[in-house]
Formats: C-alpha cells, structure tokens, sequence
C-alpha cells in the first residue's frame, strides 16, 4: 500500500520511465514545470527578463506540438514538429543561463535534462515522418 501511494504522489514523467510518453502530455508537463520555475527566479531585472524568454519558449514546445498534430498534411506536421524541436533547444539555452546564473537546484538540473531528451524525441519523430513522405 506504502509503495502505491508513493508512486500515485511521483510526477507522471517519474512514475514509470519504461512506459512509452505521449509527446503531447510531455511537453504540456514540460511547460507546467517551466512555469513554476520561473515563479522561483529573482524579481531582479535579469530574473524577470530570463524568465520571460523561459515561458516563452518552454510554453511553446508543447503548443507546436499540439498545432502539428493539427497539421494538413505529414509537411506541415514535421515542420511544426520541427518548430518545437527550436523552442525545446531554446529552453535548453535559457535553463543553462537560469542555471549558470540565477538558481542553481536540482530542478534547473532535471529541465535541462528533460529539454535535451526533447530536443532528441522530435528530432526523431521529424526524421520518420520526414522519410515516410519521401
């Protein structure tokens, strides 16, 4: 009973990491953890401009993914894939500047982590789609 509970109380992404992830869901959780990060930065002028390049971008990976799945054609969806696939390496960028100079926890350590696996899953998903058009 003790081991369910502690597995119902983990993150989704930390529960099962053998289980196959929608990219979609994914990337939302990213952008949920991006946003209350950035809650936690300075109120420095730097904080704020940092964290607003950070939602910017960490917000969007899941929003392009979402608007490729929408996509009209197996093109348009790996461009809006790929389009993700900037904003995921992005967010990398700003979390290792986050990291480098504003909050150094074990957090920004995990976002930079889950940012890079991203980056790698879409450039995957881009790569198949794009050779299944061709």
């Amino acid at each position: 009973m003790a081991a369910r509970k502690a597995k119902e109380t983990q993150a989704p992404y930390e529960a099962d990491k053998k289980t196959p992830f929608d990219i979609k869901e994914r990337t939302f959780l990213f952008g949920i953890r991006v946003v209350k990060l950035v809650g936690r930065l300075p109120k420095s002028v730097a904080g704020i401009e940092v964290g607003r390049q950070l939602i910017a971008c960490g917000t969007s990976v899941g929003a392009n993914v979402e608007e490729a799945h929408g996509g009209e054609s197996k093109k348009d969806f790996a461009h809006k894939m790929n389009i993700a696939k900037k904003e995921a390496r992005e967010s990398r960028y700003w979390l290792r500047i986050v990291k480098a100079t504003l909050l150094d926890e074990p957090e920004v350590d995990a976002l930079i982590q889950e940012a890079d696996e991203l980056v790698r899953i879409l450039a995957t998903i881009i790569h198949k789609t794009r050779r299944m058009t061709v």
